[in-house]
């Protein structure tokens, strides 16, 4: 597959890195000829210094015969002005990064459309809903629904109070509403077989339906932790911006941001719950008279990792229950699951997931990279006569590292054993390590 992507910025050349692993032809243009310094020789890729807006750029790219083009530049006017030209040239499918939610209604969506531009990707949208989901639901590191949430999938993070350690899972999973589908484990991911046991300290993915929710917080050993009320968010930037704007009405939202005029443009911005303050969010003084002894939840959201996770360690200390950093050094995400900072968002892990469903051959609805687990999930729409309906799931044979953990059929979730039969136009929920996923999608087409 042919795929070009411009700009070389943080979720560009993470997308080529990602891309180039897998055989594809991939073209990485920018202005910016330090950005694509060592790339080329570094990765299986193609480096281009141009303007994606240049139409004889894009031709000597190769657009014309691109199936994916990918428009990531910081402009946005840019992006959506390259995807048109190369939708024009005849590349198959487009996508643009903004940074206006209202593009992303319906109506705009479709317009956008009629002009070329396939697809509209707005990262810090996608990592602020993030956010909210895990500050919804205090006692989980991550949260992902499928069709509309007839099944979800959640990871959480094991103490040594949970009810469910040191059994093999086949036992644990006996008549009880859900499927584990994915362990992390000391740098290590694991897709666990019957025998598997859970550890204190294991990162697990369950899978399950939404009413089993009170039960999974049981069993965990979650049922004591508070309802968030009392939120800080350190840093005001778009994904702070859009977090705050989601969390629901109940909370009360702290934000400190160090430049004062980006305090104005906050203050215009985000609702009367939210209050904008001017200082340094890593000034312990500061925090102390914002009260951050009675915070439920710290979120740092700087552009600066290292800054991220040793904001989230010292609120830690200062006793805050849960905090989120995000942290878009790929390096530093396992250091930061190491420290045991909390939850964690990378906008560009989450960007990369939107995007590389375009590139499946299968019909699929969802594809979300798991940011501390070195793997991936992807909702599969089955199709008539494919592999994985001709017999049990038991006997599929699917790759090693590859587990289902349930699917959705007429709209209700049903969570999978060794002897359902999957059926034409069912939507299957599948989870396998990192950059497996277009080796499996076969057994659906």
């Amino acid at each position: 597959m042919k795929i070009i992507i411009a700009g070389a910025g943080a979720v560009g050349t993470h997308l080529a890195k990602m891309l180039s692993d897998e055989l594809h032809d991939i073209v990485l243009m920018d202005t910016n000829e330090e950005r694509l310094a060592n790339l080329d020789s570094n990765f299986d890729l193609m480096t281009i210094v141009a303007r994606p807006t240049s139409i004889n750029s894009l031709k000597d790219a190769g657009a014309g015969d691109a199936d994916l083009f990918v428009a990531v530049t910081p402009e946005e006017s840019t992006n959506i002005t390259s995807c048109i030209l190369a939708h024009s040239l005849g590349a198959k499918k487009t996508v643009a990064r903004i940074d206006n939610y209202e593009y992303l209604q319906p109506k705009n969506k479709e317009f956008f459309k009629t002009l070329g531009v396939d697809s509209l990707i707005y990262p810090e949208m996608l990592a602020a809903k993030e956010i909210a989901d895990g500050l919804h639901l205090s006692w989980i590191r991550q949260w992902w629904e499928f069709c509309g949430g007839a099944l979800v999938m959640l990871g959480v993070k094991l103490r040594e109070n949970a009810l469910i350690l040191n059994t093999p899972i086949f036992q644990l999973q006996k008549e009880h509403p859900y499927h584990i589908v994915t362990i992390k484990r000391q740098g290590e991911t694991i897709i666990p077989g019957g025998l598997d046991e859970l550890h204190a300290g294991d990162i697990v993915y369950f899978m399950t339906a939404k009413k089993s929710l009170p039960y999974i917080r049981r069993i965990t050993g979650k049922e004591k932790h508070a309802t968030i009320r009392n939120i800080i968010i350190m840093g005001g930037s778009r994904i702070a911006m859009r977090a705050a704007q989601l969390v629901n009405d109940a909370m009360s939202v702290k934000i400190i941001e160090n430049d004062l005029n980006r305090c104005h443009w906050l203050t215009d911005l985000v609702d009367d719950n939210v209050m904008i303050i001017h200082g340094d969010g890593r000034d312990f003084e500061l925090l102390e008279e914002e009260g951050i002894s009675e915070v439920d939840a710290f979120v740092a959201l700087t552009d600066n990792s290292e800054t991220n996770i040793l904001a989230c360690l010292s609120a830690k200390r200062m006793g805050v229950f849960k905090t989120i950093a995000e942290v878009e050094n790929i390096d530093y995400i396992s250091m930061a699951e190491s420290l045991d900072i909390g939850a964690v968002i990378n906008k560009k892990k989450i960007a990369a997931s939107y995007i590389y469903q375009l590139l499946l051959d299968a019909d699929v609805s969802n594809v979300k990279c798991l940011t501390f687990a070195n793997a991936d999930v992807a909702e599969f729409v089955v199709k008539e006569g494919a592999r994985v309906t001709r017999t049990q799931v038991k006997d599929i044979n699917l790759p090693k590292g590859v587990t289902i953990g349930g699917l959705v059929r007429d709209g209700e979730g049903v969570l999978v054993t060794g002897t359902t039969e999957i059926q034409a136009g069912d939507h299957v929920v599948v989870f396998c390590l990192a950059s497996m996923i277009k080796r499996i999608e076969k057994y659906f087409n």
